[in-house]
């Protein structure tokens, strides 16, 4: 018995010196586990904040927006006196989000976003984690308030800023903003918009005289699209979306200058007439199509008694998206529309320049014809591809200008009263080809982060969509050419 017992002791001493080793090596058990090769970190949920984990985790498989970020908070750096870097919604963000993508010296399996909750009440954004919260309201969150730190920039030095004004290079510039009468130029980087920011154009038609009334402009960071009614028999795709949001509708009973001012013309002696009012057509198109594309799919409806419904159907979609018919054309004549078509840069292709609308068509497409591109049909060339597109088998869109592929995906699962959000994103491109794109998608629901197909990403019931704009080789040589002018 004693020796038995003598044993026991001799194991229990060697297990206790092996444990104590691997506490020295590798530290205790109960620490964070190292992040999977090929996978991003997961985010703690912090109590119902699954709305954000999921929008971050879709912001940062955009590189384009990471990249505006850096160029953004760099003037930050550039001057001392700005605030501490933990204030600002900006660096704040930039970081999450490049931890996110791999690009932080990062080997924690899961992050903690706190903070952005932290700088977010700083702008007076009260955000419960108690209470369910939704994933596009915080995305206008984050977009307006960048834009509200871009415009809470000086400009101009105070004139009670003693210490300032007695820098040589200060007093030179207010002499000169003095004599000349101007002040000195605005930097760049408080200058440029994110790239989430697009416009639309608005245009209004007289049925009567066809008169074209002055076109509004307005701005948004993401397309909020309803889900019209279903056909039997004929699936539901991003296409239909985009038609029923760019669809015409008539407005009745609407004052016309054009009409009034030729009835006046038709009268004798200067009698005055009534202002004509008539039907007009009005139309939404895309005046300014953004570099990073956020497709918001509306999925709350309202029953008969008021009481909101949650809309489950699928809507197909594809993992490159053309948006060419949905941009905003240029009035042209036939004589000159030859010489514009041989023209590739964006700036000046028939229908593209910013600024410029057109009187909108009555159809977009005269019917009977095939559509230009069927962005909601999952053929199985689509469902195959991998990071590339399969232009050849559609001839007739084989030089589109504005191609955008898929970047991440936020699906909601529940009702309108709870559920959960969950997201599907790319996988960090190689750190051997930064500029590569990932092929590998992953699928992410708050710190757990697993391998998914592009066939489980394409099924899924989208409730945003992140897109990022895909340049031509024709179209980089054009920008690259007017860089260097």
């Amino acid at each position: 018995r004693y020796k038995v017992m003598k044993n026991w002791g001799v194991i229990g001493g060697v297990a206790a010196a092996l444990a104590a080793g691997m506490y020295v090596l590798w530290g205790p058990i109960t620490g964070r586990k190292r992040r999977r090769r090929g996978l991003v970190p997961g985010l703690l949920n912090l109590g119902n904040t699954c709305f954000m984990n999921s929008l971050l985790q879709g912001l940062s498989s955009c590189p384009s927006f990471i990249a505006w970020l850096e160029e953004f908070t760099a003037q930050y750096r550039a001057d001392p006196q700005q605030p501490a870097e933990h204030h600002r919604l900006s660096g704040t963000l930039l970081r999450l989000l490049r931890a996110l993508s791999c690009r932080e010296v990062t080997e924690d399996d899961v992050l903690d976003a706190s903070c952005l909750l932290e700088v977010l009440r700083m702008y007076r954004w009260q955000i419960s984690s108690f209470e369910e919260q939704d994933a596009h309201e915080l995305f206008h969150v984050l977009t307006s308030s960048l834009e509200d730190e871009r415009d809470r920039q000086p400009r101009v030095t105070h004139l009670f800023d003693v210490h300032s004004l007695e820098q040589p290079e200060i007093t030179q510039k207010q002499i000169s903003c003095r004599t000349r009468g101007s002040l000195p130029p605005m930097s760049s980087h408080w200058k440029s918009q994110h790239p989430f920011h697009g416009r639309l154009t608005s245009n209004m038609v007289c049925k009567h005289c066809e008169h074209q009334s002055p076109v509004r402009y307005d701005t948004f960071d993401s397309l909020s699209l309803s889900i019209p009614a279903a056909v039997w028999g004929r699936p539901m795709t991003l296409d239909h979306c985009l038609h029923h949001f760019i669809s015409s509708e008539s407005v009745k009973d609407v004052v016309c200058d054009n009409c009034t001012k030729i009835q006046a013309e038709g009268t004798l002696n200067g009698q005055s007439i009534e202002n004509q009012r008539t039907t007009f057509v009005k139309q939404l198109k895309l005046g300014k199509l953004p570099q990073c594309l956020c497709i918001h799919l509306q999925r709350l409806s309202w029953s008969n008694q008021g009481t909101p419904l949650k809309r489950h159907e699928h809507v197909q979609f594809n993992e490159f998206l053309i948006m060419d018919i949905y941009k905003y054309r240029i009035p042209v004549h036939k004589s000159s529309q030859n010489e514009l078509n041989q023209k590739n840069s964006e700036e000046i292709a028939p229908g593209t320049k910013d600024g410029i609308a057109a009187k909108p068509s009555d159809a977009e497409q005269p019917s009977g014809t095939k559509p230009l591109f069927m962005n909601g049909a999952c053929s199985s060339s689509f469902l195959m591809s991998s990071g590339t597109l399969p232009l050849a088998a559609f001839p007739e869109c084989s030089s589109p200008l504005y191609l955008y592929r898929l970047m991440a995906v936020v699906v909601h699962h529940g009702d309108m009263h709870s559920g959960h959000f969950v997201t599907y994103r790319r996988s960090p491109p190689s750190p051997k080809n930064p500029l590569s794109v990932s092929s590998q998608w992953l699928w992410i629901s708050d710190d757990t982060v697993r391998r998914a197909s592009l066939q489980e990403v394409l099924s899924s019931s989208a409730y945003l969509l992140f897109y990022e704009r895909v340049h031509s080789r024709v179209q980089h040589q054009s920008l690259e050419a007017r860089a260097e002018e």
